[in-house]
C-alpha cells in the first residue's frame, strides 16, 4: 500500500516503559535501521538518565543500556553525531554530555560548560564538525569537533529575549534555526570572517507565530521548514535557489496548518516521504501530507490520520526513523515512549 493515501491510521506496535519520569525527547540514530542494522535510538527523561534502545530481530525494541551518574538534573535533549558514533544530551545542569559508543558501551567523553543554566537543545551540523547548543540564558553557543574529541566554544550568539527551545541545523547546509519564547525563529550564518550573525528572523510580521515556537523540522530536500507553537498552529515555510551559491536566500511563510490541535504543539517532524508528524499538550498526534488533489492557489495540507489519546499526558516529541519502512516514535510527560506504524485502514 502506499502510506500516503487517503485512508491512513497510526497503529500502536509497543510501549516501552524504561524511565521513571517525564520523557523529554528522543533521537534516533541515523546510520541505524538499514543494511541489516539494528534500528537504534536513545531517550532522555526527568529521572537524569537517557535510555538506549535496540530493535531486535523479532521487531521489538528492547533496553540495551542506561547512561546515568553524568548529569545532576533533567536531561531535555538528545541528538546522534551524523556517524551514530556519538550521542550529545543538554541538561538542566546547565551542561551538554558527549559521550561516544565504544564497543557497544557509552563512556562521557567530554562535559560542555558555558551556559549560564538549563540547556534546552542540542544539535549537530550536517558534517558533525559543529554542535550548536541553547538555553534559558537566551543565547546559542556554537562548539567546533575538534581533533581528540575535544569541543572548542567559536560563537555565542544574542538576539533571542527570551527563552530559547530548540537549535536545529539545516539538513545539508551550515545555517542554524533556533525558536524561542519570545515568538521568533532566527536563522544564523558565517560570514567570510567566520563571525556567525543572524541573517533573518521570522516573526508575527513575516506571518510567524504569535507565541512561543516550540520545534523546527526540515523535508527531505531542505527547503521547506515546518515550524510548531503554543499558539496551536503549525506553519510551513519555504525557500529558493538553495544551493544557488549566492549566499543565504531568505525563507518565506506559505501556510498556516491550524485548527487540528487544541493545545500548545510541542513537537513536528518531517519523513522522508513527506509526511509531517506533530505532537502536542492535548495528548493528541496527528499526520499531514501535502494536498495534491483540488488546490488551486498556494501549498495546502490535509490531515492524513490522527490518534486522539496516542498518550495519557503532554506528547513532547514525535521522531520518524530511518528505517527502511519508517516507524514513528512518541515520548511523553506519562513517562512512556510508544512506537508507531503508519498503515493503511483496513
Amino acid at each position: 500500500m502506499n502510506p500516503l493515501d487517503d485512508m491512513a491510521e497510526l497503529r500502536l506496535l509497543q510501549t516501552l516503559e524504561g524511565h521513571k519520569d517525564r520523557v523529554w525527547s528522543l533521537a534516533w540514530n541515523p546510520t541505524t535501521g538499514t543494511a541489516g542494522v539494528p534500528a537504534v535510538f536513545s531517550s532522555c527523561s526527568g529521572d537524569k538518565t537517557v535510555v538506549i534502545w535496540e530493535q531486535s530481530p523479532s521487531g521489538s525494541f528492547e533496553r540495551k543500556a542506561v547512561l546515568d551518574e553524568t548529569h545532576t538534573r533533567t536531561i531535555r535533549s538528545c541528538a546522534w553525531s551524523p556517524s551514530g558514533k556519538m550521542l550529545a544530551t543538554a541538561s538542566f545542569d546547565a551542561t551538554t554530555a558527549i559521550w561516544e559508543n565504544v564497543g557497544g558501551d557509552f563512556e562521557c567523553i567530554s562535559t560542555l560548560e558555558g551556559h549560564e543554566n538549563e540547556v534546552k537543545s542540542v544539535s549537530w551540523n550536517a558534517a558533525g564538525s559543529l554542535l550548536a547548543t541553547c538555553g534559558r540564558d537566551k543565547s546559542v553557543w556554537i562548539w567546533e569537533v575538534e581533533p581528540g574529541n575535544e569541543f572548542e566554544c567559536v560563537s555565542v550568539l544574542q538576539g533571542h529575549t527570551q527563552d530559547i527551545k530548540m537549535v536545529q541545523w539545516h539538513p545539508s547546509m551550515d545555517v542554524l534555526f533556533s525558536c524561542s519564547y519570545d515568538n521568533t525563529i532566527k536563522i544564523w550564518a558565517e560570514d567570510g570572517d567566520d563571525d556567525w550573525h543572524c541573517v533573518q528572523t521570522l516573526n508575527e510580521t513575516s506571518n510567524g507565530h504569535t507565541s512561543t515556537v516550540w520545534a523546527v523540522s526540515f523535508n527531505a530536500n531542505g527547503d521547506r521548514m515546518a515550524t510548531c507553537s503554543d499558539d496551536l498552529t503549525i506553519k510551513i515555510w519555504g525557500t529558493d535557489n538553495l544551493h544557488s551559491g549566492n549566499g543565504f536566500v531568505p525563507w518565506r511563510h506559505l501556510c498556516t496548518i491550524s485548527g487540528y490541535h487544541d493545545r500548545t504543539v510541542f513537537s513536528v517532524h518531517w519523513s522522508r516521504d513527506g509526511v509531517i508528524a506533530t505532537g502536542a499538550a492535548d495528548d493528541a498526534i496527528r499526520l499531514f501530507v501535502k494536498n495534491t488533489d483540488g488546490y488551486v492557489e498556494g501549498l495546502m495540507y490535509k490531515l492524513l490520520a490522527r490518534k486522539e489519546k496516542a498518550h495519557e499526558m503532554d506528547v513532547n516529541c514525535v521522531q520518524w526513523s530511518p528505517t527502511e519502512k519508517q516507524l514513528l516514535a512518541s515520548a511523553s510527560d506519562d513517562g512512556t515512549i510508544k512506537i508507531w506504524e503508519l498503515a493503511s485502514r483496513s
